[in-house]
């Protein structure tokens, strides 16, 4: 068992569904990345930056998500309030797959 599948199954099984499937977005969209826990938390690196995801009691944090005016306004419903690089996915919602691909794949060319 690698570092991060231990770190999600420390969590609620419905939880652990949607950590589970936001990482395999990440192999999907970037087959050779890297992942380990950086800051206590599962990190994927994308081209020269990392991307981290983290669950709490009733959200997943997503960070860092800036730096991408392409798709500010979609990214934008997600923003943790008075940040300006957290993006909250509510644990009761769907994930936002196809933003959270688009988020990757632009930040693996910054």
């Amino acid at each position: 068992m690698t570092e991060v599948e231990k770190y999600i199954s420390q969590f609620e099984p419905d939880t652990q569904d949607k950590l589970n499937v936001l990482r395999q977005v990440f192999f999907e969209v970037l087959p050779n990345t890297e992942e380990s826990i950086r800051y206590n938390m599962p990190a994927f690196k994308v081209g020269k930056h990392h991307l981290y995801f983290t669950a709490y009691k009733k959200h997943i944090g997503f960070y860092p998500v800036y730096g991408l005016p392409e798709i500010e306004n979609e990214v934008a419903l997600y923003r943790a309030k008075k940040t300006k690089d957290s993006l909250h996915f509510m644990l009761d919602k769907p994930l936002p797959i196809e933003l959270i691909k688009s988020i990757i794949k632009l930040k693996s060319q910054l």
